[in-house]
């Protein structure tokens, strides 16, 4: 018979874990009490290597048949290594011993939850609640389980709950700010925010979470008051920086934004987002050498930043770099096919070339990705004037006001062309439009057309409207 060694039960834990290692070596059966077992299962875990936690847990289950929590952490271990069926045999033994043990259900309830059988998942958390002395983790697990539902109402009440028992949870006021931002609620969102921080004004993830909600609203400089607050209890909190540079550039303070984005890098190593955000601060200051090295230092941290590619070719268009431009905005288009914006500079790149056909081509994709950029209509339809396509040029338009109905430049402009083609009378009925529309915009159309200053019959019909 192999010889045994007993274990006083408050050895420490790292001793433990020598005499199984030593065990293992010499191939010997040494005895453990229950509480060294459990601190050697966990310092494989913590180690990541479930395989070996689970040899453990095998071991201590043959020692301690009748202990339930090794039969829990099989399971659990069996789920971390995608063995559920194994992971429902050993709770099915435990609730046998113990029936009464809420992690039984909870760990039940991660598989059914796992494997997106929801209502069975619901079930077994339900039992855990009315079994645990601690339900906040329990009900921010039935909170995600109603956001796999798409039920985020559901997940916003369960979420409450879990913050009501336990208002130090980080998880749920960030779950809290995703259900708000799916249900595009963000006025609640900044009332429970403001509520949660009268009770705990210390709160940093609450008050950066109220940022982000008042940003959403832009209502930026409230937005830039509670980043600050947040900065000001954790003073590493570079996410909060993050968003506060995003806040300011959109009250074009680039200056001051670039300085809230650099002191980032005090607390994280820079990251490619944060170095193609100063690109863009630098660009709208005008400063494009700089910009251009901040974005080439987000490519290549991340060659997939499809932004900083982009910048690169802002920056080259900017100096009347064009044909340099295209191979930027190419690697961006490579990386984002459906960006309007960058299909946009291409288009006009191209055309700055004299490149018109390909220009035509990429106005083309501009608007299939945005009928609504209003701009890239009147582009577009001028480069088809401008080569003499007067018919297409009105088709455009024709096209650009069924998509934006509202936008009385776009009528001016087809007033303008169908005057070209000697089409009076549509022209005048499109003349009346734009004017009902918007009359304070009928200077476009002498803009575009000076020589329509002189003609009566247009003169006649603006007179009608503007007094």
């Amino acid at each position: 018979m192999e010889e045994e060694f007993f274990f006083e039960s408050n050895e420490d834990a790292q001793r433990s874990v020598e005499r199984y290692e030593e065990m293992l070596r010499n191939q010997d059966q040494y005895f453990f009490d229950a509480g060294a077992f459990e601190y050697i299962v966990d310092f494989y875990i913590e180690k990541n290597d479930p395989v070996k936690a689970l040899q453990v847990v095998d071991f201590a289950i043959s020692q301690h048949p009748y202990a339930t929590v090794f039969l829990i952490k099989q399971a659990h271990l069996y789920i971390l290594t995608n063995n559920n069926e194994n992971a429902f045999i050993a709770l099915q033994k435990a609730e046998l011993l113990e029936p009464s043990e809420p992690d039984i259900y909870l760990l039940r309830g991660n598989i059914f939850q796992n494997t997106e059988r929801f209502d069975e998942a619901l079930e077994n958390y339900e039992k855990a609640l009315g079994l645990a002395e601690s339900t906040d983790e329990i009900l921010l697990q039935m909170a995600y389980v109603y956001q796999s539902m798409s039920d985020y109402e559901s997940a916003i009440t369960y979420i409450k709950l879990s913050l009501e028992q336990n208002m130090e949870n980080q998880d749920g006021l960030y779950e809290l700010a995703f259900c708000y931002d799916v249900l595009d609620k963000q006025e609640e969102s900044i009332k429970f925010y403001q509520q949660y921080i009268d009770t705990d004004p210390y709160s940093y993830a609450a008050w950066y979470n109220l940022g982000n909600s008042f940003h959403k609203l832009n209502l930026f400089e409230k937005a830039i008051d509670a980043y600050d607050y947040a900065i000001l209890i954790k003073e590493d909190f570079s996410s909060a920086y993050f968003n506060k540079g995003n806040a300011l550039v959109q009250l074009d303070k680039y200056d001051e934004a670039i300085e809230v984005y650099k002191q980032t890098f005090e607390y994280e190593p820079p990251n490619a987002d944060t170095y193609c955000a100063i690109g863009e601060c630098c660009e709208k200051l005008e400063k494009m050498d700089e910009a251009r090295s901040y974005y080439k230092k987000s490519v290549k941290m991340d060659p997939k930043m499809a932004d900083a590619w982009f910048g690169i070719g802002v920056t080259l268009n900017f100096e009347e770099r064009y044909f340099e431009s295209l191979h930027f905005y190419k690697k961006a288009i490579d990386l984002e096919a459906e960006n309007p914006d960058f299909w946009f500079a291409m288009a006009d790149a191209y055309y700055k070339l004299g490149q018109i056909d390909e220009s035509i081509e990429a106005y083309e994709k501009v608007l299939e990705y945005n009928p609504l950029d209003i701009e890239a209509w009147l582009d577009f339809s001028t480069v088809l004037y401008e080569q003499g396509k007067l018919l297409e040029a009105s088709e455009t338009m024709a096209e650009a006001i069924k998509n934006n109905p509202e936008a009385a430049e776009l009528y001016y402009r087809m007033v303008a062309y169908l005057f070209a083609q000697g089409n009076y009378s549509d022209a005048l009925g499109y003349l009346e439009t734009a004017l009902t529309t918007d009359p304070e915009k009928h200077y476009i159309l002498f803009e575009y057309l000076p020589q329509l200053q002189d003609n009566s019959a247009i003169l006649t019909v603006i007179n009608r409207y503007i007094r």
